[in-house]
C-alpha cells in the first residue's frame, strides 16, 4: 500500500461519473416537486472518479473485461497499485479518504476481498467492517471537529453505486451544513394498510427461508 503524505494529491479520476452517482443518490433523498428542485445545491463529486465520461466508460469496459477484480480501483488500492490516503488497515479491511469528498474527512471503509455488492459480501467480512465503524467514525468526527456523521452504503446502480466493490461511506456532518435538502422535509407517518401488511409478511417469509 502506497501511503500518501499530507501534501500529496489524488490524480483526477471519474468526476463526471461521480456527479452522476451523487445525482442518483440525491434523487432518492429528495421529495419530488418544485420546492426541492429550487433548493438543490449543484452536484458535488463523491468517490473515486475518472476525468471524463469517455474515461469512465473505458474504465468500466476494462473492469468488465478483466472480471471486475483486476480492473477494480479499490482492488488496485488494496494491492498498492493506486495511491490512497489510508487512515486504518487490518487483515480484512481498510479505511481511506474518499478522493472526491462530499464533506471534509469523508472516508470509505473497504474490504480487501473483492465483492461487487453488499449481499455478495460474506457476513464475516461485513461484521469485521461494521466492528470498526464506532472507533473510526468517532476519530474522524473528532479530527474534523464535526457534530455528527452519516453512515451510507450505495448498493446497486439505482442507489448510486459506481464502484462495484462493497464499501461504506463515513460522511462527517456539521450543524447547518445543508448537505442534503431532503433532511428538512417533513416525513409522512407510515399508514397501516394491506400493502404494508403484505410487505411485512413477505420480508418475514424471505428472512425465514434464508435463516
Amino acid at each position: 500500500m502506497r501511503r500518501q503524505s499530507a501534501g500529496a494529491r489524488y490524480p483526477p479520476l471519474i468526476s463526471s461519473m461521480a456527479q452522476r452517482r451523487l445525482s442518483d443518490l440525491s434523487s432518492h433523498l429528495h421529495l419530488p416537486g418544485p420546492a426541492s428542485a429550487s433548493h438543490s445545491p449543484p452536484p458535488r463529486p463523491c468517490g473515486s472518479t475518472c476525468s471524463a465520461t469517455s474515461s469512465c466508460e473505458a474504465e468500466a469496459d476494462a473492469e468488465a473485461e478483466l472480471g471486475g477484480e483486476k480492473g477494480c480501483v479499490f482492488c488496485r488500492i488494496v494491492r498498492g497499485e493506486s495511491p490512497a490516503f489510508m487512515l486504518y488497515e487490518d487483515d480484512v479491511c481498510m479505511c481511506i479518504l474518499d478522493s472526491n469528498p462530499l464533506t471534509f474527512g469523508h472516508s470509505l471503509i473497504i474490504p480487501k476481498s473483492h465483492t461487487p455488492s453488499l449481499e455478495a459480501t460474506p457476513p464475516a467480512v461485513v461484521a469485521a467492517m461494521c466492528s470498526k465503524i464506532p472507533i473510526l467514525s468517532n476519530c474522524i468526527r473528532k479530527a474534523t471537529q464535526s457534530d455528527s456523521f452519516n453512515l451510507l452504503v450505495n448498493n446497486g446502480s439505482a442507489a448510486g453505486q459506481v464502484i462495484f466493490h462493497t464499501h461504506f461511506h463515513i460522511i462527517p456532518r456539521k450543524a447547518g451544513d445543508k448537505l442534503w435538502p431532503s433532511e428538512s422535509f417533513r416525513r409522512q407517518p407510515l399508514e397501516s394498510n394491506q400493502e404494508i401488511v403484505d410487505l411485512v409478511n413477505t420480508v418475514r417469509d424471505l428472512v425465514s427461508s434464508q435463516a
